[in-house]
């Protein structure tokens, strides 16, 4: 996008940044949070320069317009999700340092368009959003996790402060319900290597118990790749699964890569990323997986051959 020079750009595009890890949170998709960036920006070069004048803090109109912008996406989500073929589950990303891979047009991931990895970006936690209302997550995430006052998110989200308060709060109530105990990372590190070495190894005993016996397997292929549609619970089912993908994985390398802030595993394919594993560790014991094999969601991760 051709943006004009003037005064104030430097500052304008400063927002970038911010308004990707806004968006991301709310959407769960990378390219969703791209095109609402873009069109915030539209929006505001769209503007005379009288009218830019006129607004006290670009930095928060740009953040209200992309907030309703992703409020008005979340909405119409729910209606295409009804047609989205299999479980969705957000778009994994990698560690910044990571990102290799641009857009499907080819335009490259600019630093700008990088997400900061925190707790709230972990898959466990998306998951938990996604299943709110998209007036509860836009005023859980404006408030919890951006620090906006309920006055600013009410302006937002076009009910009163009190009303937001309220969303806020049974948003909350969503995430200690889902929340598992906190794992220390290096514990979580272990297990999920672990957990790989007895994947390529093909030791069902010990896969059997490094799963919770009451463990979920969510796969996204978004009718794109061949993958379970619906999830699969338990642990000796997740194994049982498992054991029919062996040839499949025999083809591909399992490494070790933080998802989303978590350690986690991808699988390759001649230098391809063809998978990403992210998991929820509660104790010692993996409590969900989360297989994410849509390619449209993979490109952050992966430099697509060449013909």
């Amino acid at each position: 996008m051709t943006t004009p020079s003037g005064p104030g750009l430097s500052a304008i595009m400063s927002e970038r940044r911010q308004l990707i890890n806004l968006a991301y949170r709310l959407l769960g998709s990378l390219a969703d949070a791209e095109d609402v960036v873009q069109e915030t920006y539209a929006r505001w070069y769209a503007m005379s320069r009288q009218q830019q004048d006129a607004i006290a803090s670009p930095g928060a109109w740009m953040t209200r317009v992309a907030s309703r912008i992703c409020l008005n996406v979340l909405s119409s989500a729910r209606a295409r999700r009804e047609t989205y073929v299999g479980e969705w589950i957000p778009e994994p990303l990698p560690e910044p340092t990571e990102w290799i891979s641009g857009r499907s047009d080819g335009i490259t991931v600019d630093p700008a368009d990088r997400v900061t990895l925190d707790e709230s970006v972990s898959m466990a936690f998306l998951v938990v959003l996604d299943s709110m209302t998209p007036a509860e997550r836009v005023a859980f995430v404006l408030h919890d996790v951006f620090r906006y006052s309920f006055a600013e998110v009410a302006e937002i989200v076009g009910r009163t402060p009190a009303a937001c308060r309220q969303l806020a709060s049974s948003a909350r109530r969503r995430i200690r319900a889902a929340q598992a105990p906190a794992t220390p990372a290096s514990r979580q590190a272990r297990i999920i290597r672990d957990f790989k070495r007895a994947l390529e190894a093909g030791d069902i005993n010990a896969l059997i118990s490094l799963l919770d016996p009451d463990a979920t397997a969510i796969s996204d292929g978004g009718g794109l790749v061949s993958t379970a549609l619906r999830p699969i619970e338990g642990a000796e089912q997740i194994v049982r699964s498992m054991v029919h993908l062996a040839d499949r994985l025999r083809n591909h390398t399992l490494l070790e890569r933080t998802v989303n802030g978590q350690p986690g595993l991808i699988a390759q394919q001649d230098g391809v990323t063809v998978s990403v594993y992210a998991f929820e560790v509660a104790g010692d014991r993996v409590k969900h997986i989360w297989a994410i094999r849509n390619p449209d969601k993979l490109r952050p991760w992966t430099v697509e051959p060449q013909p």
